[in-house]
């Protein structure tokens, strides 16, 4: 019996290295292919916001970090550069609205070299669904309605929901989903505004190249 007992042992350790080594190898087999497939949903993305045919560098690759409380966090944030023949021409900057209903928004928001917002998507979110999704393109065209708008001034009221006297709709039953998305698409610009002549001159990469 206790023969018996310990040959089940070592044939479930077997199975369970066997597994294990399968899972490595299998992970290991794929992982090239979903960062391929994740870098082409960025681009795909980033070219949803600035214009494909105003540049002409690689967006993926031309790429520096930030940090800054402006950004919603104290981890590092992405800026993809976007040039025509090495001059610069607009940025996508990754950033967080921490305050979110149920907890942190991130958010992808590029501007144009004047400071100008041109387009704003959500990457990533655990919003109410049928609420506070909204902030979803795939949702509702509000996340749009950042289109052609800048800030100069943090003192800008317009920068808030209708319901604060803002020029940005809130969405029926819930207010704070859109509140920390204008308020971080606003923190943002400024940021932006601040910095745009030192992110553009920077020579440290995200990718880890100098």
């Amino acid at each position: 019996m206790k023969k018996a007992i310990n040959k089940n042992a070592q044939l479930l350790a077997a199975f369970a290295i066997a597994c294990t080594l399968a899972v490595g190898v299998i992970s290991e087999l794929t992982s090239d292919r979903i960062a391929q497939q994740e870098q082409a949903q960025l681009l795909k993305t980033l070219h949803t916001i600035i214009d494909k045919a105003a540049i002409n560098n690689d967006l993926y690759q031309d790429c520096t970090i930030a940090n800054d409380p402006l950004l919603g966090s104290t981890e590092d944030q992405t800026v993809y550069l976007g040039k025509l023949d090495d001059a610069p021409v607009a940025a996508a900057i990754t950033a967080i609205a921490p305050d979110g209903y149920n907890g942190k928004i991130s958010l992808l928001i590029a501007f144009d070299i004047d400071g100008i917002v041109t387009g704003v998507r959500t990457l990533k979110h655990n919003e109410t669904p049928g609420l506070g999704d909204k902030i979803e393109l795939k949702r509702s065209d509000w996340i749009t309605s950042f289109n052609g708008k800048t800030i100069t001034k943090l003192s800008d009221s317009r920068w808030n929901v209708k319901k604060d006297g803002g020029m940005f709709d809130q969405f029926t039953g819930a207010t704070i989903t859109p509140r920390a998305v204008v308020k971080a698409v606003k923190n943002a610009n400024l940021y932006f505004n601040q910095h745009k002549q030192s992110l553009f001159e920077s020579t440290v990469s995200c990718r880890g190249e100098s």
